[in-house]
């Protein structure tokens, strides 16, 4: 059996009863009972509010020029509750006993968790080497060196395809996740459907949230020519930074323009460079930390699930 530590379960607050002076019918009072799983369950409901809530993030149709880095970190920090509480949910005897049955459903949720593992490591992998590339970039800008920020903009032409690759691998995820259930297992019905639907929906909603925010680095690294049709324009500092659609706003104000011809660069248009260079070192940091919190829970989750086999 697979073992791992495990912090204590949090429930949601139970709405509190009136008082009353009025006494209640014997049949009014109810007790609950501790059958798991079920649809009434708090967990199963904290599970399911946190995935509505994240689709209704990805929804809310963010415009363009206001996608950021904070942006994407709440992302990231929504993606990580709700692995949080998914795994929670497995800790419970009942919900494994509900899977077990299901064999060749758990080896797909298995193969599906260590798909995401292998993409949040790889990951943390590019994020690593665009901190690296970013800060050689730094020191390129102080010394006037075109050469070497040229050169930095051709490696995060290839970082951004990597990202790309990520998009294309968590979006196969969420595409095989849409017909999983599609007829119901026979093996699973009613309360014991619905752990295996309600692990489903956090694996496609997972892999889909993970796609529109490998999309997002992606398009942005790119670092297209202000000409490029699709661009607009973003102002900042009484300057026009170019901003591609469905990118990130800190990644893209480090531009051609402010990487280019750094010799004829005065001393304040320098310092300009490399104060929204540092505050971009800030967001890949920022980012860095929320993937490595995703990339644990995933870890822990898949824990959890695999231990529903071995135990």
């Amino acid at each position: 059996m697979v073992t791992n530590f495990r912090r204590s379960l949090s429930f949601p607050s139970q709405p509190g009863s009136s008082s009353s002076s009025t006494k209640l019918p014997k049949k009014a009072y109810h007790v609950r009972s501790t059958s798991l799983p079920c649809r009434s369950h708090p967990l199963v409901s904290q599970l399911r509010d946190e995935i509505n809530e994240l689709k209704s993030w990805a929804s809310s149709s963010k415009p363009d020029n206001h996608r950021t880095s904070a942006w994407l970190c709440d992302g990231l920090s929504q993606l990580t509750n709700v692995q949080e509480s998914l795994d929670d949910l497995l800790q419970l005897p009942q919900a494994r006993e509900s899977l077990c049955p299901n064999h060749d459903l758990i080896e797909k949720f298995l193969d599906d968790f260590l798909g995401l593992v292998d993409v949040y490591g790889i990951f943390q992998t590019l994020l690593l080497t665009l901190k690296q590339e970013h800060l050689a970039a730094q020191v390129a800008v102080r010394k006037r060196d075109d050469s070497k920020t040229a050169l930095y903009l051709k490696n995060l032409k290839k970082i951004a395809k990597d990202f790309g690759q990520l998009e294309s691998s968590v979006q196969s995820i969420a595409g095989g996740q849409l017909v999983i259930l599609s007829p119901p297992a026979p093996a699973a019905a009613g309360e014991d459907a619905e752990i295996a639907r309600v692990l489903r929906d956090a694996i496609q909603v997972t892999a889909s949230i993970s796609a529109a925010l490998f999309n997002g680095l992606s398009v942005s690294l790119a670092f297209r020519k202000p000409s490029c049709v699709g661009l607009i324009s973003l102002v900042k500092n009484s300057k026009k930074i170019a901003i591609v659609k469905g990118g990130i706003q800190e990644f893209q104000q480090v531009s051609f323009q402010n990487l280019w011809g750094l010799q004829r660069k005065g001393e304040e248009e320098l310092k300009l460079t490399l104060k929204i260079m540092h505050e971009l070192e800030d967001c890949i940091r920022g980012i860095g930390s929320g993937g490595e919190r995703v990339f644990r829970s995933l870890i822990s989750t898949r824990v959890s699930l695999l231990n529903v086999v071995t135990h």
